[in-house]
Parts: structure tokens; sequence; C-alpha cells
């Protein structure tokens, strides 16, 4: 097993009405900017909610941060809190909203001229603003993590940020919330905290055993649950095991003492950053051809996650395969293409512009292997295609 240090401040408040505890769990006399997206909150009960429980306290609301949140709408937020004197942040929503968080954050408190240098030039944030989160939609375990993915459309990059400031002080997570859950989010939550616990796993065996059984746990919970979370959203514990399997396949645990990947994301990335497809939905089409190119070196993981996952019996050779396909399957089942020209964009050169990308950015050996390079995301790519 790997040497590792475990650090995770986060106060998770998990369970029905957690958030009458939000009085409680912000300083007093607090100057609180509450960051939202596109207004959901509005329509199902959580803003009435937070802001009931924040009577106390003087608010001030900025709205409209995207899925995949927009530095240029972020920078109009980084004004406020300056401009206003806010001492204190509250992201109300899920990953992308607590992601543009995390980086006001940092941003809030960064001493340079140019806050996109945080991300390019990979600045770790060693202290930042506070901040608590409300969580709505279950997917990335950014409420319980210290990352961040932002996006820059006018410059085409999607890039991540972290360190121990971006962790949040507290977060609210109650299951009640995936009730209003549309389907289409509830699917990308399931493949999105699927994927992140792949990274983390899908590698090769080592002797880290108690690390591969929690994975397999999430792993297996996210499969059980998934038929019954679309068709009935607000069973309560459903929804519960929804939420906490998203928090822990992101949380830092399952990651400690092991080798890990993360080249399905870089990848998927580019895909976002080229076409505005959902985060997970870019990880579903990058996965399964990343897994076929890289067999031979994941061959032993994926049998051992064939037998235990997905009770598959036969050789390692045979059993690996259709470990791969039954995966694909399972994303296709939630309705969740796996191909990039199901999505209805232009892949003309995609191949070449995501490679050249991830060389510009220096990412020329990815994989728990580092063996990943430019060229091979192109072929990646081009199976994926």
């Amino acid at each position: 097993m790997i040497n590792f240090n475990l650090y995770n401040p986060v106060n998770l408040c998990f369970g029905k009405d957690a958030h009458e505890q939000l009085p409680t769990l912000i300083p007093q006399g607090a100057k609180i900017l509450m960051t939202y997206g596109g207004g959901s909150i509005k329509q199902n009960g959580v803003y009435d909610n937070v802001r009931g429980a924040l009577q106390e306290f003087e608010v001030v609301e900025f709205g409209g941060i995207e899925a995949n949140p927009e530095y240029d709408t972020l920078l109009k937020a980084l004004d406020i809190i300056k401009s206003q004197n806010i001492t204190f942040l509250l992201a109300v929503g899920g990953g992308s909203v607590i992601d543009g968080t995390k980086f006001l954050a940092s941003a809030a408190l960064y001493e340079g001229n140019e806050p996109w240098d945080i991300l390019a030039k990979g600045i770790r944030t060693e202290v930042g603003m506070p901040f608590g989160t409300v969580l709505t939609l279950p997917a990335t375990g950014s409420e319980m993590n210290s990352g961040a993915v932002i996006s820059r459309r006018s410059i085409g990059q999607k890039r991540g940020m972290g360190g121990p400031g971006l962790f949040p002080q507290f977060s609210i997570s109650d299951p009640t919330v995936v009730a209003s859950i549309p389907h289409r989010q509830l699917a990308n939550g399931l493949v999105d905290a699927f994927t992140h616990v792949m990274e983390q796993y899908m590698t090769y065996p080592t002797s880290a055993t108690l690390q591969d059984r929690i994975s397999e746990g999430i792993l297996s919970t996210l499969m059980e649950i998934a038929e019954p979370l679309l068709k009935d959203p607000s069973d309560y514990d459903t929804a519960a095991n929804f939420m906490w399997s998203c928090n822990m396949a992101l949380n830092g645990l399952i990651q400690k003492g092991v080798p890990t990947d993360w080249s399905i994301h870089a990848v998927g990335h580019e895909l976002t950053a080229a076409y505005n497809i959902d985060h997970a939905r870019t990880l579903a089409i990058v996965l399964p051809s990343m897994y076929r190119y890289k067999f031979e070196q994941k061959q032993a993981k994926l049998a051992q996650y064939g037998r235990r996952v997905l009770g598959l019996d036969g050789s390692d050779f045979d059993v690996a395969h259709e470990a791969i396909d039954r995966t694909e399957a399972f994303f296709n089942s939630l309705g969740i293409n796996t191909k990039l020209s199901q999505y209805g964009v232009d892949t003309t050169g995609i191949e070449k512009r995501a490679a050249k990308q991830l060389d510009n950015y220096g990412w020329v050996s990815l994989g728990e292997h580092k063996d990943i390079t430019p060229a091979d995301v192109e072929k990646i790519l081009a199976m994926a295609i």
C-alpha cells in the first residue's frame, strides 16, 4: 500500500431538514454571498428553506452559475465579493455551483492581477475565503473535497484547481432534494459518481484490499439503485444511498494508498470544452474506448471488477472484455450515449484538437502508468466517435 496522508475537515450534515443547522454553522455577523445556478432552487423549496434559516444574516445573492461554471460569469460574482465586503460564501446547488464557489473562495484572496492564473498555472489554494455548501444535485462529491473545475469558453479551456483552502467548512446534504431532480441529471449523477470510482479503482491489482472493497461496494450500490432511483427519486432510502454514494466516490477516501488514473477526465474535459456536452456524458463516451485501448494494462483489474461487481465467470481475458461491454451497457440503460457521433456534433478533427490542447497543457503522460500520450489520445478518441 502506498504511503498517504488523509485530511478532510468538512462537517457533513446529512439527512432530512439538515438546513436547519445553518444558523449554527455560519459565523455570527457574517455577510454572505449566496451562489446558485439556474433558479431551480426557487421551485423545489430549497431557496425558501435556506433563506428562512439565514434570516438573521445579511445575504447577497448571485444566481446564474452555469453547468460547467464559466469563468467570465464568476468574475461578476468576484466583483460583488470585493465591492460589498462579503465575508462568507454559501453555495446552494450541485457540483458546478460548488466548484464555481471554490474558485471564488480562492480568487477573493488571490493577490495576482489575473485570477485565471490560479488554474492556468496550477496555483494551489492554501487559504481561501470560508464557505459552506447546500447540496441540491448529488454527482461530483465537490461538497466534501477540495477540487474544482472551471470552464473558459472564450479560449476553449476547462481547467482544474485545488488545495486545502478549498474544503467547505460544512456541507448540508438532504436526500429529499433528489425527488425534484430531472431524469437527465439523475442519470448524469449516476455516471459521474461511477466514473469517479473507476478512475481511482480501475488501474492494476495492489495490496490495498480495503480500498478495493469500498470502491466495489460503491460501484455495486450505484448499479443496484440506478433503476429504482430513476423510477422513483422521491423514495428517501434510495435517494439517501444515491447521495451518500456520490459523496463517497470522491471525498478522498478511496484514492488513498492506491494508484489512480484520471485520464478519462482529462480527455472528457476537452469534449466538454469543445462541445459543451454534459460532463458525465463525456466520461461515458471516453471510458469504454479508454479501457479497450489500455486493455492489456488493465486486464487484471477489469477481471477483478467483472467477478466481484458484475458477477461474471470465465478467464481473465473473457471476463475483462465482458466487463467493459457490461459497463457500457449500464450507461446506455440510463439513457446515456457512449459514442460522440450520437450527440449531433461535428466530430471532424476533434482527435487532433484535443490531443494538441493536452500537449499545450503539458499533459503528455496520463494514466496510472503515465504512458498515455497525446498521440494515444488521438487513437482513443477515434475509437470513441
